[in-house]
C-alpha cells in the first residue's frame, strides 16, 4: 500500500516543521538549506518520524529542484493522512500539536 502527497517546502526556515495545509498541499519548513538535496533529505526525515515510518518508505518523486514536490509514503493510507493532517484546504488538524516540530 503506497499514496502520494502534495508537498509545497520552505527551505532555511529556523525549525523544520510542518506548517498545514496551504490549498491542496502540504506545507513544510525545514531548516536545511536547499542545496545538494539536504533540504529533500530533511523534508523525508521529517514525514517518516511524524508519520511513524521507516525512512525509506518516504521518497520524493517529483519536484526534486522545485519547492512544489510530490511525495510517496509506503505503508500507510490515504484515511491516515487525513487522520493525521486533516483535509487538503481546510484547517489543519496539526495546529496545536507540539510533534509537528522535528529537530531533523
Amino acid at each position: 500500500m503506497s499514496t502520494t502527497l502534495p508537498v509545497k517546502i520552505v527551505p532555511g526556515a529556523s525549525q523544520s516543521e510542518i506548517a498545514g495545509w496551504l490549498g491542496q498541499e502540504l506545507k513544510i519548513r525545514v531548516s536545511a538549506p536547499p542545496e545538494k538535496g539536504k533540504a529533500n533529505q530533511n523534508v523525508e526525515r521529517l514525514l517518516a518520524k511524524h508519520l511513524n515510518l521507516a525512512p525509506k518508505q518516504v521518497k520524493i518523486i517529483k519536484g526534486h529542484h522545485s519547492a512544489h514536490k510530490i511525495v510517496e509514503l509506503q505503508g500507510i493510507s490515504q484515511a491516515t493522512l487525513s487522520t493525521t493532517f486533516g483535509q487538503p484546504g481546510s484547517p489543519s488538524a496539526l495546529t496545536s500539536t507540539a510533534s509537528s516540530r522535528c529537530v531533523c
